[in-house]
């Protein structure tokens, strides 16, 4: 009884942040102790542009941010949406947390297929990216009240970065498209976000906007492609 309320008091403090590791972790586990079931999660899932919008599987931006390549990744993944998802619920709103998440893990997604069209990719890496830009741009707009906090906190910012940027180069399989592309769109989300919460829809209607117009650009390229084939 004791430990039930310990994890459901742990839970409450963080239910964004532990939702989404939760939904992660248990795919890894289902995909792990069920091997014949590994494959035809992975083929499913994975973010693939032909599959999307040659086939309309649009699904597959939200279930490839759910799937891991191994125990590394997503113990990398999910440490690091512990560290920053926890500062996060705290900051902003819970609608304004989630909106990001999705939001700059499809830019993030949306950028790499741009960048590797025929390319398949899973993680939340574009997603986790996000909400550190996203930190950083609340940091950036109240850096006036934070002061010295400021500071420390671009300090660590900037090595963070460094840090992921040289394992990603070090990781071939690692898409750094996406993750650049999620850290621009999460900047940006945490800039509008910190300075106007109260116009939640006017960022979800324009993100939504160019959404849309980075899918009719890649659904005319896929199709072009076709043609060519």
């Amino acid at each position: 009884m004791f430990l039930k309320g310990y994890v459901i008091e742990k839970f409450n403090r963080l239910p964004i942040t532990y939702s989404l590791m939760f939904i992660s972790l248990l795919v890894f586990i289902v995909a792990l102790v069920v091997p014949q079931w590994n494959e035809p999660i992975y083929i499913a899932g994975v973010l693939h542009g032909p599959s999307i919008f040659l086939h309309n599987e649009f699904y597959r931006f939200i279930t490839s941010i759910f799937m891991h390549s191994g125990a590394m990744h997503i113990a990398m993944n999910l440490l690091s949406l512990y560290l920053l998802g926890r500062v996060a619920e705290k900051l902003f709103k819970p609608l304004v947390y989630i909106s990001i998440y999705f939001v700059t893990a499809l830019f993030g997604s949306t950028v790499y297929l741009m960048i590797s069209p025929e390319g398949q990719a899973i993680g939340a890496s574009g997603a986790i990216f996000g909400i550190f830009g996203a930190l950083a741009g609340f940091a950036w707009v109240h850096r006036k009240n934070m002061q010295g906090e400021f500071m420390e906190f671009m300090r660590s910012f900037g090595m963070i970065l460094l840090l992921n940027f040289a394992i990603a180069m070090a990781v071939p399989q690692i898409a750094m498209s996406a993750h650049i592309g999620g850290l621009v769109a999460g900047i940006i989300s945490g800039l509008v976000m910190a300075r106007y919460p109260r116009y939640l829809w006017a960022y979800l209607l324009v993100s939504a906007f160019l959404i849309y117009l980075s899918f009719n650009y890649l659904s005319s390229l896929y199709e072009t492609s076709l043609l060519l084939y």
